[in-house]
């Protein structure tokens, strides 16, 4: 099969890292790919938002399955465009994709068919929405409706926090329409996981829970990121709250789409908290989670292509079982100084040859590209989040100590990445 993801971050490169590996794989492209990326896939010069130049590429070159990892495609409706010339794409339709580019659909769903979820108000317009904030106190959330790069949401721990995020959202825009409404949510309380499951709108695989640190800093402190860091599996998930998470949260969004005539068929990513009161919903994702996919990938045995194929066919009841590596797994991004906010790029980056080398570790490439300066390759940064150094262990301390062995022999100017990817899991395991 010829295949083509589309997208250039740190979860593309683990899917072309493991499509590679496939053995119905023998052509992989990427568009447009990274640093990383050039070594496993042959990189093109195509926005992952340029959904003719990619229609063309994928029929023109006879492309056999199109896997579209970032959401902005997916919500722009690449996949409605690559069906409607009957070629093979892994994602979900527009309107399926709302679930992620609006939150305030997502919310509406949530209500309308009882999946768990905090309490929420919607609003278009800013003066009733500090209204509602004064009235309900703090903490509490503010989302922007609309797609932010993961960094529309503010935990406000302050009515003045809150107000703020309100004023960026709303009065100066800072993430353009998606501030054209925000929600204010009831702050939920307890850990974190990442959900992630395969469907095709009838069927339903899960794969290995997970957890993201999306927090910039140690501790949970800063601002919201894209995410800092995963390991896999999340201790925390029991087998029984994994299926009540599944049943409850899961299976009645993918049932309310189908009542309301949405059919969802790709990867739905459930980011849940748990909570005294069980598990509720914090958001869905409508693609694979960055940086989940790098620390769950690693673990994942099955063929992934076979997987996707059949969802993408509507025939995922072919697929009985997945197979899984026993042992935990944790990612550590390393980003840019300044990041999330402004960065630089351009500064190379050295020792991703000797962290490679060492024992289940595996360095995905996010923000990087190459570039020939007096006949010598050398890879530089060119994004916020750079890499996601991932490794391995028989127990998730083993594979912590993996993971910042790796990060240790890899610097460049202004790197910076949190110390505490997986501590969480320590002692639970």
């Amino acid at each position: 099969m010829r295949i083509l993801v589309i997208g250039s971050g740190g979860r593309e490169h683990a899917l072309v890292w493991k499509i590679a590996q496939s053995k119905l794989a023998d052509k992989v492209f990427c568009a447009p790919g990274n640093g990383g990326i050039a070594g496993q896939a042959e990189c093109l010069d195509i926005r992952a938002e340029d959904t003719g130049q990619l229609l063309d590429f994928a029929r023109r070159e006879k492309i056999d399955l199109t896997v579209v990892g970032p959401e902005a495609p997916l919500a722009a409706g690449i996949v409605d465009e690559f069906r409607r010339y009957k070629l093979g794409v892994y994602g979900p339709s527009k309107a399926a994709a709302q679930l992620e580019a609006s939150k305030v659909f997502a919310k509406l769903l949530m209500d309308k068919y009882k999946v768990p979820t905090a309490a929420f108000g919607i609003f278009d317009n800013a003066h009733e929405a500090k209204k509602y904030i004064a009235k309900i106190g703090a903490p509490c959330v503010v989302k922007a409706d609309g797609l932010a790069a993961g960094k529309g949401v503010v935990v406000a721990k302050t009515i003045d926090e809150a107000e703020q995020a309100v004023v960026s959202f709303m009065e100066e825009r800072i993430f353009g329409d998606s501030g054209n409404k925000v929600i204010i949510e009831e702050c939920l309380v307890g850990q974190e996981a990442s959900i992630l499951v395969i469907t095709d709108s009838r069927e339903v695989v899960a794969l290995a829970s997970s957890q993201d640190h999306k927090r910039i800093f140690d501790h949970d402190e800063g601002p919201n990121t894209g995410g800092m860091g995963a390991y896999s599996p999340a201790q925390v998930v029991t087998r029984e709250l994994f299926k009540e998470i599944l049943e409850r949260i899961v299976y009645r969004t993918i049932d309310g789409l189908a009542k309301d005539g949405i059919e969802y068929c790709g990867t739905l990513y459930a980011g849940v908290m748990l909570t005294k009161e069980g598990p509720k919903t914090l958001e869905f994702n409508v693609r694979f989670g960055d940086p989940e996919t790098q620390a769950i990938l690693p673990r994942f045995k099955s063929d992934l292509v076979e997987v996707m194929l059949a969802a993408s066919e509507g025939k995922l009841s072919r697929v009985r079982t997945l197979d899984w590596d026993e042992r935990p797994c944790v990612c550590v991004v390393c980003a840019s100084k300044g990041y999330p906010g402004d960065y630089e790029k351009g500064k190379e980056i050295f020792g991703l040859e000797e962290a490679a080398k060492l024992p289940d570790v595996v360095v995905f490439h996010a923000g990087t590209r190459r570039q020939k300066i007096n006949d010598k390759w050398q890879v530089v940064t060119n994004g916020g989040r750079v890499l996601g150094v991932t490794g391995l262990g028989n127990t998730i301390k083993d594979a912590i100590e993996s993971t910042y062995k790796a990060v240790d022999k890899i610097h460049f100017e202004g790197m910076h990445y949190r110390r505490d990817i997986g501590r969480k899991a320590v002692g639970s395991s």
